[in-house]
C-alpha cells in the first residue's frame, strides 16, 4: 500500500498503516476493503453481521488467512474493529488474539484487477507466500 492510500482503524482514519507502538495490537483495514466488506454483507442480507479475520494452521506454506462472515457476538478477548458511516451500515471486523500475533501490523486491502479481485493482507511478518498467495510463512 503506498503512503496516500486511506487506511482506517476502528472509529479512526489514518494516511498509513498502524504505528510501530499499535502494530502488534491491531490491523488496518483500508477504505476499499471496508467498502467491499459492507457490499458483501448486504448481498448476503445480513447488514449487521462482522467479518472475522485470523488464520489457521495450513495451506502450502504453514498458515492460511482467513475472512469469514460471523453472524456471532464478538468472542472473549477478540479485537473489534467498527467502522461507521453516516446513512450506511457500520462494518465490524473481529480477530482473534491468536491470530493477532501474527496479523498484528498488517493492512487489509481489496484489490481489483485484470487478474485479481478480493481481499489481500499486507503483512510485514510474512517471510514468504505460496504460489496462490492464499498461504504464508512467518519469518
Amino acid at each position: 500500500m503506498n503512503a496516500s492510500s486511506e487506511v482506517s482503524q476502528g472509529n479512526q482514519t489514518e494516511q498509513r498503516a498502524p504505528a510501530p507502538a499499535d502494530a502488534k495490537k491491531t490491523i488496518g483495514v483500508s477504505s476499499s476493503a471496508v467498502e467491499a466488506m459492507r457490499t458483501n454483507l448486504a448481498k448476503r442480507g445480513t447488514p449487521d453481521a462482522a467479518i472475522r479475520v485470523g488464520i489457521r494452521g495450513g495451506g502450502c506454506s504453514g498458515f492460511s488467512y482467513v475472512i469469514e462472515f460471523d453472524d456471532d457476538a464478538p468472542r472473549k478477548g477478540d479485537l473489534v474493529l467498527e467502522f461507521p458511516e453516516e446513512g450506511k451500515s457500520t462494518v465490524r471486523v473481529y480477530c482473534d488474539k491468536k491470530s493477532i500475533l501474527y496479523l498484528g501490523g498488517s493492512v487489509l486491502d481489496w484489490e481489483k484487477t485484470l487478474m485479481f479481485q478480493g481481499f489481500k493482507f499486507k503483512n510485514p511478518k510474512e517471510a514468504s507466500r505460496c504460489g496462490c498467495g492464499h498461504s504464508f510463512t512467518v519469518g
